[in-house]
């Protein structure tokens, strides 16, 4: 066998004190130049999830924002069973076949996205095909971060892991970076209406060009040298799956990768990245293109620290780094979003400080509000009262009353009745004089909301820009720590005959499920809730579990040999 770059006769990675070499820089840029177009292609939706709410489901603001979330996670949800399919083939044809048609899936499911009619021209078909595209994206995704990892863990020196794999780490923000620009770009250069009405497909239908990149770049990797050696000497895993996950110790080991690593780092991620835009533009209502302008600053500020944390974790070792991230975020959420309202609506603040409202209703007529079908109304008073104010942002608590009575929205000392609605015979709507309550009540109630303070949008040129840059810096800080050790340290956990399938399966249950639902999740319990910061408790809960279970049972991995005969 040939002595790849970076390898010693035996198959191990040579120590290496030197920088990286020229062979050493084409592993990492190949692997990594197409994930970030694969990682643009999925984020595409996300960034645009309030747009396709309005083009492809139907119902009110909440719910249809709900649904288009929902979608988002589906995408997210099947990951794990491309990560079983992919990672299967990857560990018995090989790193590099497994690439391409990962690639392959990915490119033409986005394009498409870009063609497909909205829901006024096709139906119901338009969100159904839409969902399929996304769990299309999310197989293809769920096969693509574990054979890159591996792939570039495979080509690094002995003492270099961390600093290797931490470049395909950068992938994911860069993509989230490159989508938020061509969405900036595209919007500027046609103005708002027409970016509302369709220009919102062209960022979709440019992911074509990278297709071809991606392809091209993948076409001329030659396969993983560790997986070479081990298929020219017949070792290769003829069940990866069952070897993995049904065998005792190596499933003993996936279940704490998921539960003592990749659960917390997902959540810190999700909610430093997307959940952090989603605040800007659906609670403190700033314009979207400012905040996506935020966003890539913070993003484009604190990337350089994925390489950082990568290398810190080849010399201190990768677990309580990760672990740290997951409790200075779980510790500090609440604070820093409070200071990003503060500082990007302040008059929202300020209104939920000194005009408090209060929501005072029978507790049996208060419902948790999400319908999947976009279809479903809640007719009771409670929820009426309940979703008009979670759609204005508004913080608000709940007073009980007696049963029968009828919800009321207290605004300041002002009280407005609420009602309950009379549905059409069909079960699918308002009646008129039932529409037309809602509206007067509406109204009413948005009137003294208004008067009391609250706004209807963020003012602008009250946004001070540099703070809030500064904390969502600082929230993509925690990514960057709880990321960039985390390839390596999956790697080096699992051995080279089922490293893809076994490293695959939970970090994608991890971030498609744990991360992939917090949209959805948080802004489901802020409306539940009624409290603008509620959501946050859940990426807090599930970091502060991942704490535990890792500092307890996970061990540290740097100094393990990853190509010891196995």
């Amino acid at each position: 066998m040939a002595i790849t770059p970076g390898m010693t006769a035996g198959g191990k990675a040579a120590p290496s004190s030197t920088g990286i070499t020229k062979e050493e820089r084409k592993v990492i840029f190949a692997s990594s130049l197409g994930t970030v177009f694969e990682w643009y292609d999925f984020y595409l939706y996300g960034s645009l999830a309030s747009i396709i709410a309005k083009q492809f489901f139907i119902g009110d603001p909440t719910t249809t924002f709900i649904f288009a979330l929902m979608a988002f996670a589906a995408g997210f949800i099947v990951r794990p069973f491309g990560a079983l399919v992919f990672g299967r083939l990857g560990d018995m044809i090989g790193r590099k076949y497994t690439f391409l048609i990962t690639i392959l899936i990915m490119g033409a499911s986005t394009f498409l996205v870009g063609l497909l009619p909205s829901h006024a021209s096709i139906g119901v078909a338009a969100p159904i095909i839409l969902v399929t595209l996304r769990i299309l994206q999310g197989l293809a995704l769920g096969g693509e971060y574990g054979g890159a990892a591996t792939y570039v863990a495979e080509h690094a020196p002995e003492g270099k892991r961390g600093l290797f794999t931490s470049y395909i780490q950068t992938t994911a923000t860069i993509g989230l970076f490159l989508s938020l620009m061509v969405i900036l770009g595209t919007r500027t250069a046609m103005g708002e209406d027409a970016f509302q009405a369709w220009g919102w497909r062209i960022p979709f239908l440019v992911s074509v060009i990278l297709l071809g990149i991606s392809v091209w770049i993948r076409m001329s990797m030659a396969e993983s040298p560790a997986f070479a050696k081990m298929k020219a000497e017949g070792k290769t895993s003829k069940a990866p799956l069952s070897e993995a996950f049904l065998k005792p110790k190596n499933a003993k080991i996936a279940f704490l990768a998921l539960a003592g690593l990749t659960m917390g780092q997902a959540v810190v991620w999700y909610t430093g990245q997307f959940y952090a835009l989603f605040f800007l533009t659906k609670t403190l209502k700033m314009d979207e293109p400012t905040s996506n302008i935020l966003v890539a600053i913070a993003l484009a500020l604190a990337t350089p620290f994925f390489i950082f944390f990568g290398a810190l974790s080849d010399k201190i070792g990768r677990k309580w780094i990760i672990l740290g991230g997951c409790l200075i975020a779980a510790a500090t959420y609440f604070p820093i979003f409070k200071a990003i309202t503060h500082y990007g609506n302040p008059a929202l603040e300020r209104a939920i400080q000194t005009s408090p409202v209060v929501v005072v209703a029978d507790p049996n007529t208060c419902h948790f509000q999400v319908d999947p079908t976009g279809t479903k109304k809640f007719p009771s008073s409670c929820d009426i009262a309940t979703r008009l104010l979670t759609g204005a942002s508004v913080s608000y608590t709940i007073q009980d009353a007696p049963a029968g009575t009828l919800a009321s929205v207290k605004v300041g000392e002002t009280t407005f009745q609420s009602f309950n609605a009379v549905m059409t015979p069909d079960n699918l709507n308002f009646d008129a004089a039932s529409k037309a309550q809602e509206t007067a009540f509406k109204g009413e109630v948005t009137g003294a909301l208004k008067a009391a303070g609250y706004p209807d949008k963020a003012d602008m040129s009250a946004v001070n820009k540099p703070m809030v840059v500064l904390f969502l810096f600082i929230l993509v800080l925690y990514v960057t720590m709880v990321y960039g050790p985390i390839a390596a340290m999956l790697v080096e956990m699992f051995p080279t005959r089922i490293r893809y399938t076994s490293m695959s399966l939970p970090y994608h249950i991890g971030n498609g499920w744990f991360g992939g639902m917090l949209p959805t999740v948080t802004f489901a319990l802020v409306a539940f809730k009624g409290d603008i910061y509620y959501g946050l408790w859940y990426p807090i809960i599930i970091a502060l579990a991942t704490v535990v279970i890792g500092g307890l049972f996970v061990r540290e991995t740097k100094d393990n040999q990853i190509y010891a005969n196995d």
